[in-house]
């Protein structure tokens, strides 16, 4: 029986991963009582009893676990920023590349993607492989986000049965430009400039459109919608999760359309000088939970979308 430990599984994240794991016939969770599950002794032992930790905590917490794990069978899956940008830790984006992929697959530790940072990576990095996007290029992205990307306290505001008449509206946050997912953004696409990311809180719980625009005449060669689609269908042929779309008929492009999967859509809509590339998810999907227990399945050599 594979043993598994969430630390912090009262989050929204561990409150994912845990309902996935409960429909598993060969893992076991190791629970701790609640007098304990912050108690650095118990912790540490659940940590060392168990095959698989996946930690859902703060960032200090999470440097704090990692530091306790002491056996070489326990592996860890981080959902948190803390580690993100460690060469020592695997990046859990497997669709990025075979070296990303077998890097998980041999691991010990494993830094799950952030979920604006997974929309944007999927969006950017291809582009940078493939010689179309300089890593210089003066990048913005906007990102629709549902409320339960904030946790705990962000959901018990949005709702509340009387709040503020503001939270009707998409709010933007980060207006520092210093959002904690740019380094991660940054390190893994390769970029040399850093991009004006300000994302847009939403009054839905989950969903989320990482949007991206590019002047095409600004690309190196002759760059067309229709050249960038079919770079995207090429770069991600045979993923699963992954796939290129059609824009919609309607001229309307959703944050909230495949809430529930571990899907990632992308899009690529403009016209003759400008483009706008999206990838649309769920945040709490492949942008989070989904994409933790897809790490676990490649690390565990199961079918990486079991119980997905």
């Amino acid at each position: 029986m594979t043993k598994i430990f969430i630390d912090g599984r009262a989050g929204t994240t561990g409150l994912q991963i845990e309902s996935r794991m409960a429909l598993r016939q060969e893992t076991e969770l190791i629970v701790l009582p609640e007098e304990l599950k912050k108690d650095p002794s118990a912790r540490k032992d659940a940590i060392n009893a168990a095959d698989y930790v996946f930690l859902c905590l703060p960032d200090a917490a999470a440097r704090e676990a990692a530091a306790m794990v002491e056996n070489s069978h326990t592996r860890v899956i981080d959902a948190s920023t803390a580690h993100r940008t460690d060469p020592g830790w695997a990046y859990g984006f497997p669709e990025l590349s075979e070296g990303h992929r077998k890097a998980i697959e041999t691991a010990q530790f494993v830094a799950n993607p952030g979920c604006h940072a997974t929309g944007f990576i999927s969006l950017v990095y291809p582009l940078v492989q493939l010689g179309i996007l300089p890593p210089d290029y003066p990048l913005s992205v906007h990102s629709l986000t549902g409320y339960t990307g904030g946790g705990k306290k962000m959901i018990e505001q949005y709702e509340a049965p009387e709040r503020d008449p503001e939270y009707v509206s998409p709010r933007h946050y980060g207006l520092t430009l210093s959002h904690k997912h740019i380094p991660e953004m940054m390190k893994v696409c390769g970029l040399t400039k850093k991009p004006i990311f300000c994302p847009i809180v939403c009054d839905f719980p989950q969903g989320m459109l990482v949007t991206v625009p590019l002047h095409l005449d600004l690309l190196p060669g002759s760059v067309t919608l229709e050249s960038l689609r079919q770079a995207y269908g090429d770069f991600y042929a045979g993923q699963r999760n992954i796939r290129v779309m059609d824009t919609p008929g309607s001229g309307f492009l959703g944050s909230n359309n495949i809430v529930g999967t571990n899907d990632l859509h992308i899009f690529v809509s403009g016209n003759e000088t400008q483009a706008i590339v999206s990838s649309q998810f769920d945040n709490l999907g492949k942008g989070a939970s989904g994409a933790a227990v897809q790490n676990l399945n490649i690390m565990m050599g199961v079918d990486e979308n079991y119980g997905l």
